[in-house]
């Protein structure tokens, strides 16, 4: 728990001050890349518990130095920036760390265009895959800009980080990795990102080895995968020859796997077969959407995830809901990291997407039954990949000298509020660069 005299004492093991340095009001001066001193900012330190019963977050003001793009030090509020570093105000605004987008595709939407109109879908998945055949090339003059529009989005809302899923198919070939590695790499300054190099068409059943070893060479972070026995047409040699390149290439993965049955499954516990012999896969493998979990009773459910948690598998869900829900708090009792997307934007897939995972904590609440305190602040690493400011205990665990200076200000008493009221990002900062503020 972060007391006053914790404060007190960062400050002394922090870097000596400036004798003469100006104290309450921003200060433009010449700074190192990355360094800031964030003053007057809110941060929680443990839950007031009435017996067992969370019955609100407790909160203290600091400050934060930031050195080279990390937190080198919580100080007193009042803290006076070190000589050189620029100092900002934080106007008493409680510091949440930044979101992550785990699963959205920038490169087939319409977002920052005009309106079209969305059509039903005709013979499902491969139905919407047909229409990317002519789809997906008219777009390609207006990708970077289209890509742009979202990122800007993404930051505004509150997200420095997204693992992008990118067409690797028989129409594009490579194209859409190179042009949105180019541009990603050209936005890194103010936004971290993976690539993943998705076989929408499909990836034995399409010929699309080859296509994909050359877009991990030109830059995928990720083999990506897909429904390897209603699209692929054979689920042994689809999730074969994805491990093979991921292992070839030392690359992690990520597929989509929306089957809803019995092959779904049989496709989580062959790729769990696989990070079993290969154990430079653990920790590297991501299941998207994975809806096949959503047909497992309630043992068959709690062994399949505590076999996926054993291997590092992680799940990747945009939260559907609908006349089944996805068993996320069974996922996270076992110990299954979860993480969550925007997925599309809009395009022909979806009209509905915002570039807003905190809207997914609160999606999450609801179908979840997440209402008080406790689960509500708690349900704030469902948009962080994982990072809260106080842990299940109540102790206090972000944010930390050595962590990133990814952050966001909102004008919430606490997590639980910014999560139930959707408070607005007020200021967004990568690696202690302000990328965004309202």
């Amino acid at each position: 728990m972060l007391s006053r005299r914790s404060v007190l004492n960062g400050a002394l093991a922090a870097a000596a001050f400036s004798a003469g340095a100006a104290k309450a009001k921003d200060r433009s001066v010449a700074a190192k890349p990355g360094d800031m001193l964030l003053r007057n900012i809110l941060l929680e330190t443990g839950y007031a518990r009435d017996g067992a019963e969370v019955i609100g977050t407790q909160t203290t003001h600091a400050s934060i130095l930031v050195r080279s793009g990390k937190i080198a030090g919580i100080l007193p509020p009042d803290a006076i920036a070190p000589a050189g570093v620029a100092t900002r105000d934080g106007m008493g605004m409680l510091l949440l760390p930044s979101f992550r987008d785990m699963h959205i595709h920038l490169d087939k939407n319409f977002f920052g265009g005009p309106w079209v109109p969305p059509r039903k879908r005709r013979n499902g998945i491969p139905g919407q895959i047909e229409r990317e055949r002519t789809l997906l090339p008219a777009l390609l003059p207006t990708l970077d800009d289209r890509a742009g529009q979202i990122v800007d989005l993404m930051q505004r809302n509150g997200t420095t980080f997204a693992r992008v899923q990118c067409n690797v198919d028989p129409v594009i070939g490579t194209r859409h990795v190179e042009i949105l590695r180019a541009f990603l790499d050209r936005r890194s300054g103010g936004f971290s990102h993976e690539l993943v190099a998705f076989p929408q068409h499909g990836f034995v059943s399409a010929n699309m080895i080859p296509a994909m070893r050359a877009a991990l060479a030109a830059g995928a972070t990720h083999v990506g995968g897909i429904d390897p026995t209603t699209i692929d047409g054979g689920m042994e040699r689809s999730v074969d020859a994805m491990v093979e390149i991921a292992v070839d290439l030392n690359k992690s993965v990520d597929i989509h796997l929306h089957e809803p049955g019995p092959s779904g499954i049989a496709a989580i516990r062959r790729i769990a077969d696989a990070v079993e012999q290969e154990p430079g896969l653990r920790d590297r493998v991501t299941i998207s959407h994975a809806f096949s979990l959503m047909s497992l009773s309630d043992m068959a459910l709690r062994e399949l995830a505590s076999r996926m948690a054993s291997l590092g598998m992680s799940v990747a869900s945009a939260l559907p809901f609908g006349g089944r829900v996805m068993p996320i708090p069974a996922l996270l009792d076992r110990g299954v990291r979860v993480y969550t997307g925007t997925d599309s934007v809009q395009g022909i897939w979806s009209v509905f997407g915002s570039c807003d995972v905190l809207e997914k904590a609160k999606l999450a609440c609801q179908l979840y039954g997440w209402d008080d305190e406790y689960t509500i602040s708690q349900s704030l690493r469902i948009p962080t990949g994982g990072v809260t400011p106080l842990n299940a205990a109540g102790e206090q665990v972000w944010p930390k000298a050595g962590h990133l200076a990814d952050m966001v200000l909102v004008r919430a008493a606490c997590s639980a509020e910014a999560v139930a009221r959707q408070k607005p990002r007020e200021m967004v900062f990568h690696r202690g660069h302000l990328v965004s503020s309202v």
